[in-house]
């Protein structure tokens, strides 16, 4: 039975029941729609259209319809909607009993509700599956952190890089789209129940009750958007769409290294096949496969934000067409993690061609440039005397560092015998040490910087066993910056006194943080003060950056990059010129744009605040700017 009959006299053709019905997708909600079904007969309850006895009924009939229930079971119930499947199972427990729970409820906020809760058990499952794969990669970058691995432009060999450094590129590109994810998760986090069909319900609800009661940050405010938004359809599928892309790039690398022509890396046969025509083959189908899917998750963005587009207020039916390309986006992109971490797991390096490789193509042309650039020959004369020994190399089929030294100063007679050791493999790696280069040193820095990173998860048993309360407060917590009060200094002076006992933070008494309160900006979650920085001007144009910090147990929620963003903002603001900071965690402030510079080009004013430090005599700390 429809769940709108009584204005109709006449039965639906079959047809259109067919092209109507949303069931054979929205099946997957049933947990979810049962889940709000029981929020909602509490909330009834306290209306005074439930009795205690009659709300006891619904909730046991609804446990146990989540318990039985079965894919098969709904799609042979020829139900119109997973609304009307979960209304008609009710009724065939409890009687009569079960038509009152639609009271003052839409199928429009219903749906609403139940996609938004299936995007957060989603969104759970993204994160693991996200951290899985980084993990993945910085296994193998560790294993492979000094493999000599040719580096590509244009498809051309260039320079040479390290495996371990083509590895931690993809752990970038994933944490941000583990950002993103984050990001998206949160926006979705409020609740549509109680907003009725569009209007609003006319029973006195207390919506926030009912959100908490969800596991949301609060209500929707306004009832109009709260069953019209299906904006958050359209984050997710972002987010996998741009993932999605990384993934696909990924592939297409590995499937180029796993090549004959290349021959890099060996993929196991566990996510390859064979050719049913040619026995020697050993085909990338797991690869090809990620690559291929990138398009049909490209697919679902372009679909829902065409469906969306020029939609009046406030639910249309068009809008059925939402659920369809989000659920095989979301299938798609947890697939595809799942298959990439599982190629990773048993990729193997041949690290002697992958060095044969690297010393082809006459990868180190760039560093004789720099040899003559360092000899005082201007940077673009230098390029120019380079490819005509590159030229001169390609005719007599050698390497340039198979050159006599004769030979070499036929081209430029600035060429002298310590040329040899910068042309080396070794010496070119070695010279790429600044921050994010492609040196032995720096590759091992940054795995010691993700490793800090992730010390919350020393293990990767430990952060997929977490539970799923804790993964929902990580994605659904409220965090708020703002400028300091008064009433805020003990909370800041707690914050400050535990880095600095660790060493991590210049000391503050008390009065110190309440002389300089108007100088500090808070990190506010629920009400409580959870971080805290400063920013201490000294001069016209400059200023730093003090005492970040934020309270252990809020840590790895954004606050500290909250709170950066918010002090550059307000830097802004003042019209200063740079912001200087002084800090052992290099790569957390080059994320948010800061650039190392030298300690010695500090003012004497800066230098003066370490005598201070407890680690003044044994200093480890890197000093760092961001310029506007």
């Amino acid at each position: 039975m429809a769940l709108w009959g009584g204005r109709f006299s006449g039965p639906a053709d079959s047809r259109f029941k067919q092209f109507n019905d949303s069931l054979p997708v929205d099946y997957r909600l049933v947990q979810q729609d049962i889940t709000g079904s029981i929020a909602w007969a509490g909330a009834l309850v306290q209306v005074g259209v439930l009795n205690e006895l009659e709300h006891g009924q619904l909730i046991r009939a609804l446990h146990q319809l989540a318990q039985e229930v079965t894919d098969e079971q709904i799609l042979a119930s020829g139900a119109e909607d997973i609304h009307s499947f979960v209304e008609q199972q009710l009724i065939a427990k409890v009687g009569d009993l079960g038509k009152k729970l639609h009271t003052g409820r839409s199928r429009n906020d219903q749906v609403a509700t139940d996609l938004k809760l299936w995007c957060k058990d989603q969104g759970q499952e993204l994160i693991e599956a996200l951290v899985k794969a980084q993990q993945q990669l910085l296994t193998l970058a560790e294993r492979e952190a000094q493999t000599v691995l040719p580096g590509y432009t244009h498809l051309q060999r260039a320079q040479p890089i390290t495996f371990g450094h083509w590895c931690l590129c993809y752990v970038e590109m994933l944490e941000r789209d583990l950002t993103r994810l984050k990001d998206a998760l949160t926006r979705l986090d409020t609740c549509p129940l109680g907003s009725g069909a569009l209007a609003g319900t006319a029973y006195p609800v207390d919506r926030f009750a009912l959100a908490a009661e969800l596991g949301f940050r609060g209500p929707v405010t306004n009832s109009l958007d709260a069953v019209s938004d299906r904006d958050h359809v359209v984050e997710l599928c972002s987010a996998a769409a741009t993932s999605m892309m990384h993934l696909s790039r990924m592939a297409e690398d590995l499937i180029f290294y796993n090549s004959g022509e290349a021959g890099f890396i060996e993929l196991s046969d566990a996510v390859t096949s064979g050719s049913s025509l040619m026995p020697q083959k050993k085909n990338p189908d797991a690869l090809e496969l990620i690559r291929g899917k990138a398009g049909r998750v490209y697919g679902a963005l372009m679909g829902i934000l065409t469906t969306m587009k020029a939609l009046p207020m406030a639910y249309n039916k068009d809008m059925q067409e939402d659920k369809e390309g989000l659920f095989d986006a979301i299938d798609s992109w947890l697939m595809c993690l799942d298959m990439l971490t599982l190629v990773l797991e048993g990729v193997k390096v041949n690290s002697q061609r992958t060095l044969a490789a690297a010393q082809q193509g006459y990868a180190n042309a760039t560093e004789l440039a720099d040899y003559l650039v360092a000899k005082g020959i201007p940077f673009r004369e230098a390029h120019h005397i380079v490819g005509e020994v590159v030229l001169g190399a390609i005719a007599q089929g050698k390497a340039l560092e198979d050159f006599t030294l004769q030979e070499l100063q036929e081209y430029s007679d600035t060429i002298e015998s310590d040329v040899y050791q910068h042309l080396t493999i070794e010496a070119t790696l070695a010279k790429r040490e600044a921050l994010g280069g492609t040196s032995i040193k720096q590759v091992q820095q940054a795995l010691a910087l993700q490793a800090v990173s992730q010390i919350e998860v020393p293990a990767i048993e430990e952060a997929l066993g977490a539970s799923q309360q804790r993964l929902n407060a990580h994605v659904a917590e409220i965090l708020m910056v703002r400028p300091a009060r008064l009433s805020d200094v003990d909370a800041i002076t707690g914050i400050n006194d535990h880095w600095a006992l660790q060493g991590e933070t210049l000391p503050r008494s008390r009065d110190q943080v309440l002389r300089d309160i108007l100088d500090f900006a808070v990190a506010e979650t629920e009400g409580q003060v959870v971080g805290c920085a400063s920013l201490y001007i000294y001069e016209t144009g400059l200023a730093e950056m003090r005492s970040l910090g934020v309270s252990p147990e809020h840590q790895g929620h954004g606050q500290g990059k909250a709170l950066v963003d918010y002090m550059l903002q307000r830097a802004r603001e003042l019209e200063l010129q740079r912001v200087i900071v002084l800090t052992r965690v290099p790569k957390f402030f080059a994320k948010s744009g800061f650039e190392l510079t030298e300690m010695e080009s500090l003012p004497e004013k800066v230098m003066k605040d370490c005598e201070l430090c407890p680690r003044k005599h044994a200093c480890d700390e890197v000093a760092m700017e961001y310029r506007f």
